[in-house]
């Protein structure tokens, strides 16, 4: 128990300090101004360009209607026949099995999208837990426009005020599917968690 209190307080003090820096000693340095500049388009134009940078596959749907059909249509091309789902929202539209292990693709939801990066954030507070997003092969997110944000600062910072008090255990930043050159540097996907990642984003809930 020691332990584990121990590390939350950890992870707070370091979502603490990422969401609000330090101030500069000298602040009429050119450090005070944002590395980055903001977003010129729309945040769901600009994410879903930057996460197919990434190898990640991003699909509109209009409403939920949109998503239920375009998601099992999906399933049904790629004979995805064991979907692994612990979502209520969408555990009994799609989830047919009860073993991740063995499973074929995997829904989850998400904390926030991250438009400048391209990036998923996930967390243990989720019904989905710490190991649905990386353990299955193919990882499919669902997420909504008001999850976007522009900065993983933003991200941070909402998880802060959401959880005041009671820091998730682990926080997850997923940008597109698990790859790595450390082999002669060949770029090889899904080593280390999923081979493929889709974003499905519902305009209307």
């Amino acid at each position: 128990m020691a332990i584990t209190n121990a590390k939350e307080n950890i992870l707070k003090k370091i979502i603490q300090a990422l969401s609000q820096p330090v101030p500069l000693p000298f602040p009429q340095s050119e450090g005070t101004n944002n590395i980055y500049r903001h977003a010129n388009e729309d945040l769901d134009v600009l994410f879903a360009g930057e996460f197919t940078k990434l190898q990640g596959k991003f699909v509109y749907c209009t409403d939920e209607k949109d998503l239920n059909n375009q998601l099992e249509r999906l399933i049904t091309a790629n004979e995805w026949n064991k979907i692994y789902c612990n979502e209520d929202k969408w555990n009994g539209l799609f989830s047919n099995t009860i073993n991740l292990e063995s499973c074929h693709a995997a829904i989850t939801g998400c904390e926030y999208l991250v438009a400048r990066t391209g990036t998923i954030v996930m967390s243990a507070a989720q019904q989905s837990g710490r190991t649905v997003s990386v353990y299955a092969p193919i990882h499919i997110c669902i997420a909504y426009p008001n999850q976007l944000v522009y900065d993983i600062k933003d991200a941070l910072q909402l998880l802060k005020e959401k959880y005041a008090g009671n820091i998730p255990s682990l926080i997850t930043f997923a940008s597109g599917p698990s790859r790595t050159a450390d082999i002669e540097k060949t770029l090889v996907t899904g080593v280390h968690g999923p081979k493929e990642v889709y974003l499905f984003l519902v305009d209307k809930a």
